[in-house]
């Protein structure tokens, strides 16, 4: 919900020093009228975020006028669509044939001309996106789009691989994060069983704490 994503907003963008903070907006926080877009655009903002990102083409093209033509900085999203995966049959490669790439292309020419400042191009072959990322005046960033983008994310529970069974072709795991995560946790039992831990040293906080005056 945009209440939801409003309060983890909230706790990244109090800890934020340098990063640009985007809000992704929760499906159909912005499908109805463009008041209610605004509204809760507005409401991300106001929990911390520099922007808002949204999914969509021609159909969130009045939204994206209306927020952008009050200062609300927008990033777009096109291609495979994860808040559209139930009818875009799953997540599977988008663009592959001509019609749809021209559809893509010409939304992606819309948004720019309706005022976002960054397009996300998730889940299309990498000779799109170029041609996309070549198009276009603002930065492109890919994922599972080819190296031809602007910029790429990745999800970082991906990067880390902490899910062992999720692991999409376009994912490249930088740490086997859960087989550390594992591994902690199986010493930690196993220190308790044994009777290594605590020591002594783990209790020093008794004797840090002043007495009271």
């Amino acid at each position: 919900t945009v209440d939801e994503v409003a309060y983890h907003t909230k706790a990244v963008a109090r800890r934020i020093q340098h990063a640009h903070v985007t809000a992704d907006m929760p499906f159909l926080s912005y499908h109805g009228s463009v008041h209610d877009a605004v509204a809760n655009a507005g409401l991300l903002l106001r929990a911390g975020a520099n922007a808002v990102k949204l999914e969509g083409g021609m159909a969130v093209l009045d939204a994206v006028r209306r927020m952008t033509s009050l200062g609300i900085p927008v990033m777009g999203h096109l291609g495979l669509m994860p808040q559209s995966v139930n009818a875009l049959g799953g997540y599977v490669v988008q663009g592959r044939d001509a019609a749809s790439q021209t559809r893509l292309l010409e939304e992606a020419r819309a948004l720019e001309q309706a005022g976002i400042f960054a397009l996300v191009l998730e889940g299309i072959p990498p000779e799109l996106a170029a041609q996309v990322t070549h198009e276009l005046q603002i930065p492109t960033i890919g994922i599972g789009a080819g190296a031809q983008c602007d910029g790429q994310v990745l999800v970082l529970h991906d990067m880390l691989g902490l899910d062992r069974q999720f692991q999409p072709s376009f994912v490249k795991r930088y740490l086997e994060g859960a087989d550390l995560v594992e591994d902690a946790c199986r010493r930690y039992v196993g220190d308790v069983r044994q009777g290594h831990f605590p020591q002594p040293h783990h209790h020093s906080l008794a004797k840090e704490q002043k007495s009271p005056a």
